[in-house]
């Protein structure tokens, strides 16, 4: 009889393979001899438990009929259901959702929440579609995705280019087809269907409260640091505020129209006053214009990257000059440019830590809407605070025991965790 060959890697990267996927791998590998979680668990945590690719005809405002691709992801359901956004984006992909639903899951680990990971989306144009389109594929998709959504199965939340408006319309087509109200299905949805307060500043926010610590760690004030932002949308608009809010000097910001930069700061309401009543900040000349390109390279204490992934390389990682950089975004470095910005002595604080005030909110309005009982904004915040900081504090400590980079050992804590609730449940059957 022929030898039977293991393929199971390749089969996996067959189906996923994409640069982001492969940089989530790799960032697992780089973390696994200081994780001590056993082979089986280790090779289970590799691939996602779900991946389900479906197609999405919307009959469009003209008459035609179009079909867009839709996928979902569900990485690990070990510590309960899974969570994570959907996003409209063309260039949105398996590999894609699959790289951000393993990051949700060491995120969710890391800040002990009861959640796996998860992501999904549809390849499309958002800004190509109008109102009533985008309603009809957010339905239609809804629909494709029934048989694995639920409350305690898979609960999305906004993403990149969707907002409380398409999490409405997800809860609506859900509880259409149980016949009942159900708002625990989504997060980040409108206060009144049950929405939380402070969930629309969570990520942003969670983001500079990160950062702070950090500071306070460095036994560095963060009043009057120079501070860059990269995107300016529900992330970046937000903490460039909070930072401004805490004494801190915000010198650029950029969206997808370019950046603009004053080297005496920048007014964050102002901008923030234009860029919803124009859009964007095209046009906007209060402050020298530059590109994205040459906003990441601009002198300053603290880069925030909160646009996309991938924004960091190796090509552009030893122009960087911040003495922080603080991903907002999911992926923005990629592990050469890690790998750099560590020689060069840069502290980076990883996604899954930084950016987890979104999904640690979006966990609180779950609780709320569970048990139909709300909690006012100071109180949101205050958990928030608590939540992140506990969560820096295990990262900082176990960086300095173990010689790891932040993102090492946030990683290291995340898998750690699922290792130790998969071992003790075991692997089917």
């Amino acid at each position: 009889m022929a030898e039977v060959q293991d393929v199971s890697h390749d089969l996996g990267h067959l189906e996923w393979e994409t640069p982001l996927f492969n940089q989530a791998i790799t960032q697992f590998e780089q973390a696994l001899p200081h994780a001590a979680v056993g082979d089986a668990v280790a090779e289970r945590l590799r691939f996602p438990e779900r991946s389900l690719v479906v197609s999405v005809p919307v009959r469009l405002d003209d008459g035609r009929w179009r079909v867009f691709p839709g996928y979902r992801v569900q990485h690990s359901s070990v510590l309960g259901p899974t969570k994570g956004g959907v996003r409209y984006d063309p260039e949105v992909d398996l590999g894609e959702c699959a790289a951000l639903a393993m990051w949700m899951t060491w995120k969710c680990a890391l800040l002990r929440l009861p959640y796996g990971g998860a992501k999904g989306g549809i390849r499309c144009n958002p800004r190509a579609l109008s109102l009533n389109e985008l309603q009809a594929l957010t339905r239609r998709f809804t629909s494709e995705l029934l048989p694995v959504l639920g409350p305690q199965q898979d609960i999305p939340a906004p993403d990149m280019a969707t907002n409380e408006q398409t999490m409405a319309w997800i809860m609506d087509t859900y509880s259409m087809q149980v016949g009942y109200a159900v708002p625990e299905i989504v997060t980040g949805k409108p206060i009144s269907l049950g929405g939380s307060l402070f969930r629309h500043e969570a990520t942003g926010a969670g983001v500079v409260m990160v950062i702070e610590r950090c500071f306070q760690k460095l036994g560095t004030p963060l009043a009057g640091q120079r501070c860059v932002v990269q995107g300016f949308g529900n992330v970046g608009g937000i903490a460039a505020g909070e930072l401004h809010d805490r004494g801190a000097l915000v010198v650029a910001v950029s969206d997808l129209s370019g950046g603009v930069h004053h080297e005496g700061g920048l007014d964050i309401s102002a901008l923030r006053s234009y860029a919803e009543a124009n859009g964007s900040l095209a046009g906007y000349d209060s402050g020298e214009r530059v590109s994205n390109e040459e906003l990441l390279e601009l002198p300053c204490d603290i880069l925030v990257l909160a646009a996309r992934e991938d924004q960091v390389t190796g090509e552009n990682a030893g122009r960087i000059q911040a003495r922080v950089v603080a991903e907002g975004a999911n992926g923005p470095t990629s592990v050469e440019a890690d790998a750099i910005l560590g020689e060069r002595g840069i502290l980076v604080l990883p996604d899954v830590l930084t950016n987890a005030g979104g999904v640690t909110v979006s966990y609180f309005e779950w609780v709320q809407d569970i048990g139909r009982l709300f909690w006012d904004r100071n109180e949101i915040r205050a958990k928030l605070a608590d939540k992140l900081a506990d969560a820096f504090d295990r990262v900082w400590r176990l960086a300095e025991e173990q010689g790891l980079s932040l993102r090492s050992a946030a990683l290291v804590a995340g898998i750690r965790e699922v290792g130790a609730a998969l071992t003790s449940r075991g692997i089917y059957p």
